[in-house]
């Protein structure tokens, strides 16, 4: 057993872990949405995009394991899901018939969103006392909101 979960309390354990839960969710659905896009995006910008989306999704695959990790950490249980994600996650899947500025929207919206979780996640341990998933969530977080304006830099 790691220190943070001898500190912590059940309630403070079960709360970091829903939140870090809720953000793998939004996370996975972010990570196909990026995939799907790589597969899909045509266009004058087809190499960039390709390129970006590819460049997210892997980031984000590596990002679900440590956040899962993280879960288990501290002694919780991490959703593997994929029904559970889908249904719980604030971001919306896409069928990827859009055009490559819709991917860029969706997908700039999408990390937004997933940062903002992992700033709720932030304030949740640090309300807790776990200063190391904190961390992790804040350093995730910035991830994502430069991922955002990466996309965003695109079309504005």
């Amino acid at each position: 057993m790691g220190q943070t979960e001898r500190i912590l309390s059940v309630d403070s354990k079960n709360a970091i872990s829903e939140a870090l839960n809720q953000s793998i969710s939004e996370l996975v659905v972010t990570t196909m949405m990026a995939q799907n896009f790589h597969w899909n995006v045509t266009g004058m910008a087809f190499g960039p995009l390709h390129e970006l989306f590819q460049k997210i999704y892997e980031d984000h695959f590596e990002a679900q394991d440590e956040l899962a990790e993280r879960i288990k950490a501290i002694g919780g249980h991490a959703n593997g899901m994929l029904s559970k994600m889908v249904s719980e996650s604030k971001v919306l899947e896409s069928d990827g018939k859009i055009s490559d500025k819709e991917m860029i929207k969706l997908l700039a919206d999408a990390e937004t969103t997933v940062a903002s979780t992992l700033s709720g996640v932030a304030a949740i341990a640090e309300k807790s006392g776990d200063l190391l998933t904190q961390d992790l969530a804040i350093t995730r977080g910035q991830v994502h909101e430069k991922f955002a304006w990466l996309l965003n830099s695109h079309i504005r």
